[in-house]
């Protein structure tokens, strides 16, 4: 997204520009073993002949490998896959096709931060209901399940990921400051299971003390994670906006703002680390992260010319996190009415959000499942593709426990043009040096230009 008065680029989307976090022949070996079964709808094609299913993801959803095996299995079938680098281009693309009445895939992901805005495009969507939805409503969580139903009770959208969040640190950083680095006593440090917010920015700031270097990497993230652990973040629970009569979100915002005076940001550019060298040269000691992006600091490390040994070694995942349980992220498939094979589209989407893929998505890139069976299965506790490069963490463990006490925040028609275009060069001011006082009235500005008089 790009500020229209300041040309800021400001993306808080779910997913990133990076390399694939587990390539190469193994990983594809996983995903094949692990999507074997679990399609749930009809495999007939409801058109003679042949059939080319469209499909358009964005980031690091761990699907790519999936759709060979589909096609073996469903002969007559051949899926074209794009993949767009991040959630918010894939959010403007979708938009873009949605207004011109063509060229939207016929299987859509849709991002949880803009699925309130498609909500209010439902009847651009095939009721997956049609094509046996009710039948296999019970395979998610059932918050998942209500966020992919519409306001007529509408299935339009079945849940791939969810996002329950821990922390990412790096131990050998931490152990230089004469922190604990086991990842149990981190946990402690910061507060466990009672953990908030000013007990993780007073580490911070001993640590900044001691070391001279920043505690997290940029705002931006600490911000959208502070939002989404609300019970009611940008809109109430009943859809009205929720910013301005949000105390709550100024409290949060002074705290994130103390920090940054108190130097605990690295500036870092979001989604930009520097070619991942930011990850790897000991620029900041913490990272907030949702299961998907345990990936992405996995590829970040890769693309810095790093692995899980030597020199770039020590990232870890603890079962903690400032102001507890939160979620970041999680998409949907939905299958526009756009598509001239509606059914064969349902089909493939069912199929890919079935156990066996989602388990096989989370080995390949570490998204955790939103299907209660593949949340429970010990086929994902044995993955140890992303555990292997966190120092052996038990990393679906730690995601399941992280994942207790989630409530689903109702995410309206604007949350992500609040977060991106609203919150988004406030929070970059803020790492510039400016005040807390200032960003916050700036952000209001923007939100009376950009939502309340649009």
């Amino acid at each position: 997204m790009s500020n229209a008065d300041k040309g800021v680029t400001v993306n808080l989307s779910r997913r990133t520009k990076v390399v694939s976090a587990v390539a190469g022949a193994a990983s594809f070996a996983l995903i094949a073993a692990g999507c074997s079964s679990g399609n749930t709808g009809s495999t007939s094609s409801s058109s003679p002949g042949p059939v080319t299913l469209t499909v358009t993801t964005f980031g690091s959803m761990g699907l790519d490998g999936l759709y060979k095996t589909y096609e073996a299995a469903h002969p007559g079938i051949t899926i074209k896959a794009n993949n767009i680098d991040t959630g918010g281009n894939a959010r403007t693309d979708a938009f873009t096709k949605i207004a011109a009445g063509s060229g939207l895939a016929d299987v859509l992901a849709v991002e949880e931060g803009w699925l309130g805005a498609i909500q209010n495009v439902s009847d651009k969507f095939n009721n997956l209901k049609d094509f046996g939805a009710d039948k296999i409503k019970d395979r998610w969580v059932p918050w998942k399940l209500a966020q992919g139903t519409d306001k007529n009770g509408r299935i339009i959208g079945y849940g791939t990921d969810i996002g329950p969040m821990g922390l990412c640190y790096n131990s050998k950083l931490f152990k230089a400051a004469g922190l604990p680095t086991d990842r149990a006593e981190v946990a402690t440090l910061l507060g466990g299971t009672s953990a908030t917010w000013d007990k993780y920015f007073s580490v911070g700031a001993d640590y900044q003390k001691k070391t001279g270097k920043a505690w997290f990497d940029q705002s931006g993230f600490i911000w959208n994670a502070m939002v989404n652990q609300l019970p009611e973040g940008y809109y109430t629970s009943d859809g009205k906006l929720n910013v301005k009569e949000n105390p709550e979100l100024k409290v949060r915002w002074a705290q994130l703002a103390a920090a940054d005076a108190a130097g605990l940001s690295a500036k870092q550019t979001q989604w930009d680390w520097n070619k991942g060298k930011s990850f790897t040269d000991g620029k900041f000691a913490t990272f907030m992260c949702p299961g998907w992006m345990l990936g992405v600091v996995q590829g970040q490390v890769k693309t810095a010319g790093g692995d899980a040994t030597g020199a770039t070694a020590g990232w870890d995942f603890a079962d903690v996190f400032p102001g507890g349980a939160a979620n970041w992220g999680g998409s949907f498939l939905t299958v526009p009415k756009q598509s001239k094979h509606p059914k064969e589209a349902a089909d493939l989407a069912a199929w890919l959000t079935d156990k066996d893929q989602e388990i096989a998505a989370f080995k390949a890139q570490g998204p955790f499942p939103s299907v209660v069976a593949a949340q429970t299965d010990p086929s994902l506790a044995a993955a140890t593709g992303v555990s292997a490069f966190f120092n052996s963490a038990p990393v679906s463990a730690i995601l399941s426990k992280r994942a207790e006490g989630i409530k689903a925040q109702f995410k309206g028609p604007d949350d992500s043009t609040i977060q991106d275009q609203v919150f988004g060069p406030s929070a970059i001011a803020l790492d510039q040096g400016k005040s807390g006082t200032q960003t916050w009235n700036d952000a209001m500005k923007l939100l009376d230009q950009l939502v309340v008089n649009k």
